[in-house]
């Protein structure tokens, strides 16, 4: 895992993802949405008998087998937020929260919700599809937004079209996401929020889309490439050999314990970084063990950390794996449980045996 000759940091997990809402003006066809369904397709279906694709032509992956048993809602911008995320935090010494969706920028208090988390003591980034970001970005970062991971699903129109609904194929309609996109990333660039851009390379035939990443967005946007864990060694050579194409030198390897989350950094000639994130094999010991995807091809993401979302009764749930939502459980239980305790030890552990073989 480790690449040679270049130095390796290790940080300890500290994150907590935050679903504060569920609706999003795109209809990937690969989506997980973080493990939750889409309300809209299921809002009148029994609690777990949820469907992955209805009339709105979005999807979510993984929800008709991973035992979901509860709808998100909207996170309230209430001090019951500030709460939750404190309690979750005390509980796992987070330092850090991270919004997600659906698409956060749609949320209309983006920017309240940022405050609160700023206020709890928490430093706060989100992922965003860019749809939205050119009217509440500006407020977001008066609140304390410190960066902001753009997903890329593609360059061109052609390219963002192709991977929507059949419904939603329209190239106006994908060039307007585009250029929204970009207002997005020079939001971000005009008030001083970091900027990154996540895109999937399948295989070589994706590597125009990086190039034109790297080519035609701002130089400050610092670019992750991420492997397909469905294509394999055909992905990871894919990224390999466009590395290779703009001349990138490995400079440094990043490795979070207790969670699969790493990066090795490259420098380009013209200095600009680009980072290659893989996911690494980690798993809850003791959850994960007896888990009918626990093996290296259906266990998409290993233990990538907790997430934290808020249901159609008003309780705030936590979960552990977007493949596994019948592990989620009420906030105030987790606290107190054994999964808790697991989570602790197993970052401690990989902190331990990592930084001594650093030192060996």
């Amino acid at each position: 895992m480790f690449p040679t000759g270049i130095p390796v940091h290790v940080e300890k997990d500290k994150t907590a993802r935050v679903k504060i809402h569920d609706s999003c003006g795109l209809t990937c066809n690969f989506c997980h949405n973080e493990g939750t369904p889409v309300v809209v397709d299921n809002r009148r279906r029994p609690l777990g008998d949820f469907t992955t694709a209805g009339p709105s032509g979005r999807v979510s992956i993984y929800a008709a087998t991973n035992g979901a048993a509860f709808l998100p809602a909207a996170v309230p911008d209430n001090e019951q937020f500030g709460e939750a995320l404190t309690m979750l935090g005390d509980a796992l010494d987070l330092s850090e929260v991270h919004l997600t969706g659906g698409e956060p920028t749609l949320h209309p208090a983006v920017a309240r919700l940022t405050k609160i988390a700023v206020d709890a003591g928490f430093q706060v980034g989100m992922t965003s599809n860019g749809e939205r970001g050119d009217r509440v970005l500006a407020d977001c970062a008066a609140a304390g937004l410190d960066r902001v991971n753009f997903s890329v699903f593609g360059t061109t129109a052609a390219e963002l079209a192709e991977v929507q609904h059949a419904r939603y194929r329209d190239p106006d309609r994908a060039q307007r996401k585009i250029d929204a996109l970009k207002r997005s990333i020079s939001e971000c660039e005009a008030h001083g929020v970091k900027a990154s851009a996540n895109i999937v390379v399948l295989d070589h035939s994706h590597a125009p889309r990086v190039h034109r990443l790297l080519d035609e967005y701002s130089p400050h946007l610092s670019v992750r490439l991420l492997n397909s864990l469905d294509h394999g060694a055909v992905s990871i050579k894919a990224i390999e050999r466009i590395l290779a194409e703009r001349g990138a030198v490995a400079e440094a390897h990043y490795i979070t314990a207790g969670v699969s989350g790493a990066r090795t950094a490259y420098r380009l000639p013209d200095g600009r970084r680009v980072f290659f994130k893989q996911i690494r094999p980690v798993r809850l010991p003791d959850t994960c063990a007896g888990c009918r995807f626990n093996n290296d091809t259906d266990c998409q993401e290993g233990f990538y950390g907790v997430r934290l979302y808020y249901d159609r009764t008003g309780r705030y749930q936590v979960g552990v794996c977007i493949q596994r939502m019948d592990l989620c459980m009420p906030l105030d239980e987790f606290v107190t449980s054994p999964k808790r305790a697991e989570i602790l030890a197993l970052r401690e552990a990989e902190y331990q045996r990592l930084t001594a073989r650093l030192a060996g």
